[in-house]
């Protein structure tokens, strides 16, 4: 695989006192559907390839992958619910990139589960509201095709969480995908899922727990999942490597290392991308 040189790879850095400190430069994706609103699911997604590195809270360069077969979906900001309360921390870790990577920024929401009733989020309409502009801020950002939600939401928790969506999907540009993680369980027999307005819903087959062999069992069968966004993507990781079968049109690969070209070739090589 063919490295890129120091010059032509793209850092993306961030300071304690701001959101994303970008460099400044647009890809031909952008300027090329810089007027156009696309307002189709399969639209809005046609330009993400098949393959997306998940790039958590880490140093990651990334400019050895190849754009128009690889994308990255980074952990842009983490929000943490805390009674009546929205804080937003910035990506702190600096993240290389070669030039027109197609991206996802990813929010990651953390809601307080403590015994201290003062700690546990009110999930108020203000606290969504609240929420829902610091997320939309990350469709600003240079090559971000879509805005990814990280939130395992409690069953106490779902009805904040639609309300939430609902608000993003109409505050962020039409041309912007909205996508979310999801637990397996919420795809297939929990269909709250299914009227969600968002593009794609990923399916995590990874970390499972107790329901790791029954739902693995299940897609070697050939049982695909039944919400509906569910059906296009799936979430990997490389130390839990599985056989897909499922006619998926994203796999989502998770890292609990730092990536590098021989992991990525790995993941290509397991998953015939």
């Amino acid at each position: 695989m063919q490295k890129l040189s120091k010059s032509r790879i793209v850092f993306v850095g961030l300071t304690c006192g701001s959101l994303l400190s970008l460099v400044a430069f647009r890809s031909q994706h952008e300027r090329a559907h810089a007027g156009g609103s696309p307002s189709v699911s399969s639209s809005r997604t046609s330009q993400l390839p098949p393959t997306i590195l998940w790039a958590w809270e880490r140093p990651e360069r990334l400019g050895f992958i190849n754009p128009a077969k690889v994308g990255v979906a980074f952990l842009a900001k983490t929000v943490y619910l805390r009674g009546d309360r929205v804080v937003s921390r910035p990506r702190l870790q600096p993240l290389g990139l070669s030039p027109g990577t197609p991206l996802i920024a990813v929010a990651r929401i953390e809601s307080e589960h403590s015994s201290n009733s003062a700690k546990r989020p009110t999930l108020s309409g203000a606290q969504i509201t609240e929420t829902v502009a610091t997320i939309s801020e990350l469709g600003s950002l240079p090559n971000v095709l879509m805005v990814q939600v990280d939130f395992d939401a409690m069953i106490s928790e779902r009805a904040f969480y639609r309300e939430l969506l609902i608000q993003l999907r109409n505050k962020l540009p039409q041309s912007t995908a909205v996508s979310i993680t999801a637990l397996a369980s919420w795809c297939k027999g929990d269909n709250w899922l299914q009227d969600l307005p968002v593009d794609e819903a990923v399916p995590m087959l990874f970390r499972m727990g107790v329901e790791r062999k029954q739902f693995l069992s299940q897609l070697a069968a050939g049982e695909g999942f039944s919400a509906k966004p569910c059906q296009t993507s799936a979430g990997v990781s490389t130390d839990e490597p599985l056989a897909l079968s499922l006619p998926i049109q994203r796999l989502y690969v998770f890292n609990p290392r730092v990536w590098s070209p021989e992991s990525l070739d790995q993941v290509m090589e397991t998953y015939k991308r």
